[in-house]
């Protein structure tokens, strides 16, 4: 039976509410188990707040022996204080060690997939962590070198050449390679993980009207159309650099399968108006299977108990289905 593992995000943000609100929608005790990471005090407090219409079984730990019980498993990391809607060096610590422990079980094939909710960047660096998020944490747990973040919905699907980085940084960032190899991850993952065959991938420039032939910019010329060329002549089904407010503007964007963008807001804006409470976000590239919502932690509601977890609740539907796919691939073998 598959095991399903949400984290609980940062706990002074709507990623509990978010959670429990989803594993009341999802649990199922015939088709899947879920297992819920999340400081036993943190749950306790949010079990009082909304109604947990699931059965549970709190535990220090997770092996074949309750895998199996028909409960979600709220898997206890330790107490941690509570201040909701504050960022906390504490909130950034129980948030990554909910990741760790995730991680942990995936790698000990107690999991088939890990639903990560909202962390707060900033409540990391007040602990010291030293990634900058999700993806980055994942591709050094995972040993993993050719890795994109991908946005998935039924209305779009985009992906990011650059991920965290000040704009100011994007031109020094990008090279013919980078490019090359996000349109391959952007393939593999659509062909591999989605099922699409022959997947069709829109490339985006950089500069306003993709550069107007060298007036507003270089990087067109010199980086990305060599990218473009090279990978036209090893069959890759791409088309671009399209200029990118006409390519939103125009709904260009229906006639592929997934767009590449060259840095976070040019893509996650559109996705984000189009897609807001139903877009994921996914690791592609990874030996795991991640996903998560494509929203923050929301301090400013946290204590309101009005989050909409439907992001959340796409986040699982996405997984189970890569899950899916992933498994008929390895029994073709």
């Amino acid at each position: 039976m598959d095991n399903f593992i949400f984290t609980c995000g940062d706990i002074n943000g709507i990623s509990p509410e978010i959670s429990i609100k989803s594993i009341n929608k999802l649990y199922s005790e015939e088709k899947y188990k879920i297992t819920l990471v999340i400081p036993q005090n943190v749950f306790e407090y949010y079990k009082e707040q909304i109604e947990v219409e699931f059965p549970f079984e709190i535990t220090n730990s997770l092996d074949n022996s309750n895998i199996n019980n028909g409960k979600v498993s709220i898997l206890d990391i330790g107490f941690s204080e509570l201040k909701i809607g504050k960022i906390t060096e504490n909130s950034g610590l129980s948030s990554y060690n909910a990741i760790l422990k995730g991680y942990d079980l995936l790698k000990n094939q107690l999991g088939s997939a890990i639903i990560t909710s909202p962390i707060s960047k900033e409540a990391w660096l007040k602990a010291g962590i030293e990634f900058t998020g999700h993806t980055e944490l994942f591709s050094n747990l995972t040993h993993s070198k050719n890795y994109a973040m991908m946005f998935l919905s039924r209305k779009l699907k985009a992906i990011l050449t650059t991920i965290h980085i000040p704009i100011k940084e994007v031109s020094s960032s990008l090279s013919k390679q980078k490019i090359v190899n996000t349109v391959l991850q952007a393939q593999m993952t659509l062909e591999f993980d989605l099922k699409i065959k022959q997947p069709r991938i829109a490339v985006l420039g950089l500069n306003p009207h993709a550069g107007e032939n060298g007036q507003l910019g270089n990087e067109e010329i010199d980086i990305i159309i060599p990218a473009i060329e090279e990978l036209k002549n090893n069959r890759i089904n791409v088309e671009g650099p399209f200029v990118p407010d006409a390519f939103w503007g125009t709904k260009t964007y229906n006639k592929f399968d997934i767009t590449v963008g060259m840095y976070h807001d040019q893509v996650l804006i559109p996705f984000k108006l189009l897609s807001f409470d139903e877009g994921i976000n996914y690791t592609s590239g990874l030996p795991i299977i991640r996903t998560s919502p494509d929203h923050g932690t929301a301090f400013d509601i946290a204590r309101k108990l009005v989050a909409n977890p439907n992001s959340m609740i796409e986040s699982f539907n996405w997984a189970r289905e890569i899950v899916k796919n992933r498994n008929c691939s390895i029994a073709k073998m």
